[in-house]
């Protein structure tokens, strides 16, 4: 290995890193929605709840004999290192050996890794997305332009990206705008570019969802105002929302159907809610109700977006919160998709450990991501812009949670934690200000200790999906 060069070195060990992981964990875990999507695979009927844009992928290995999650799995763990490989190898390459090393260490963190290997639409998004960031990052780093088909193949994994995840606009928009720009950050002429883009694909995206691959229109567009209508009434009174009688969302109260953590209730053992306004206010009705409410209880409605978004940020929550913890086994199924060996549940324990302590708190890295953006985003070295453009498609996805989310589930925050990491690490090789370093180390430590106070002296609440949904 001597006579090999550092950034073959690093690439070869990146390979290993995934072979390791595939043999381990082969053939990926099948949660919940993966079962979902593989019902669709098999049926030939799809629906936009979950990406088509994934489930149609899957198909074409399916209707090639191919069958089970295994296909997926390989997709998302080559995709995976083959970003990272890039990235540590290109690091390597410039003689930054402990950077290249760091970003390989990002890679097997037990939170990422176990996440990682669960075939869902946030494995598939972030391995994308990564190998999108280590294409760039091999001739970036050089400053050297990108080859056409090296640009367009960032294109190809960007769009992918996008369309798996209603909300990855808000982290391909900005990555783009990095990987394929040139030239020192403009904040506000990229910001309004930015800002016509990520509108721009929210418009596309249930056209192509439904005239290009064909799904169904589903409710999934629902959830939102009903989450934030039920948020408001729990905080300004069931008189506030008229779309309903006071009567059901006292009811609602009464069986505690109305969580910081999730929606799921309203749409399930609460359903008489969901029930109640689909006959009460039908198709865009809902969405009139949903913004003439926040319109008339903008207060009620910003409590109620800040209580979700502190539990899906996991600031100050109990430990073991619920959603954090990888699942080490496939869900009970009768489609053929098995799991992966026992002994791999000690891993996903070591995950779940590390997920919901403060070092795992995605609050914590959005921090991080804000320090980056502060320190960096004025440099106009390759390292520096790239760390801007991930440390940006993190803070943009963690603070979009404000106003779309309406799920706490540690995943959802899968690429905005790893990008943060890597932008950490490309920052930590450019000269920055001494005072705004120790200003973000002080940022850190007080959010952290927060966390962690929080942790020792809330009550707990239950870590499973039975009891985030009460």
């Amino acid at each position: 290995m001597s006579r090999v060069s550092p950034a073959a070195r690093a690439a070869i060990a990146a390979a290993l890193l995934g072979l390791f992981m595939l043999a381990c964990f082969w053939p990926g875990v099948a949660m919940f929605d993966t079962l979902n999507q593989y019902s669709q695979v098999v049926s030939g009927s799809y629906d936009d709840w979950h990406p088509p844009a994934m489930a149609r992928l899957w198909s074409l290995f399916h209707g090639a004999g191919w069958h089970g999650q295994a296909p997926m799995f390989l997709l998302q763990m080559l995709l995976y290192w083959t970003g990272l490989g890039l990235i540590a190898a290109a690091l390597a390459r410039r003689g930054s050996r402990i950077a290249s090393g760091a970003v390989l260490l990002l890679g097997i963190w037990p939170p990422f890794a176990g996440w990682q290997v669960a075939v869902l639409k946030d494995g598939q998004m972030a391995g994308a997305l990564l190998a999108a960031t280590g294409l760039a990052c091999w001739w970036r780093l050089e400053g050297r332009a990108l080859p056409r088909w090296a640009a367009g193949l960032i294109v190809l994994l960007l769009l992918y990206a996008t369309l798996v995840r209603i909300n990855a606009v808000f982290a391909t928009v900005p990555l783009a705008f990095g990987l394929l720009g040139t030239g020192p950050w403009r904040p506000v002429r990229h910001g309004v570019l930015m800002l016509a883009a990520m509108i721009a694909m929210l418009v596309a995206m249930p056209v192509v969802n439904h005239a290009i691959f064909r799904a169904s229109a589903s409710d999934v567009g629902r959830s939102l105002p009903i989450y934030d209508l039920a948020g408001i009434a729990h905080h300004a009174g069931p008189d506030a929302v008229p779309v309903l009688p006071a009567k059901l969302w006292r009811a609602a109260e009464a069986q505690h159907c109305i969580r910081p953590l999730l929606w799921d209730p309203l749409g399930d053992r609460c359903d008489f809610v969901s029930d109640g306004l689909e006959a009460a206010a039908p198709g865009h009705a809902l969405t009139q109700a949903w913004i003439g409410t926040i319109a008339h209880h903008p207060l009620a409605y910003a409590t109620h977006r800040l209580a979700h978004w502190n539990a899906t940020m996991r600031w100050i929550v109990p430990e073991r919160y619920p959603l954090a913890e990888p699942q080490a086994d496939s869900e009970p199924n009768s489609l053929g998709l098995g799991s992966p060996a026992r002994w791999t549940a000690a891993f996903a324990r070591i995950a779940g450990w590390l997920a919901e302590s403060p070092l795992g708190a995605p609050i914590v890295w959005l921090v991080a991501a804000l320090a980056v953006l502060a320190l960096a985003w004025r440099r106009e070295e390759a390292r520096s812009r790239l760390a801007v453009a991930l440390a940006l498609s993190a803070a943009l996805t963690e603070l979009a949670f404000l106003v779309i989310s309406v799920a706490a589930d540690y995943r959802y925050h899968f690429w905005a934690m790893l990008a943060t990491g890597l932008a950490v690490v490309l920052a930590a090789g450019v000269k920055l200000s001494r005072r705004g370093l120790r200003i973000a180390l002080v940022a850190l430590l007080m959010v952290g200790a927060t966390t962690l106070v929080a942790r020792i002296a809330l009550p707990a609440v239950g870590e499973d999906y039975a009891a985030a949904a009460g």
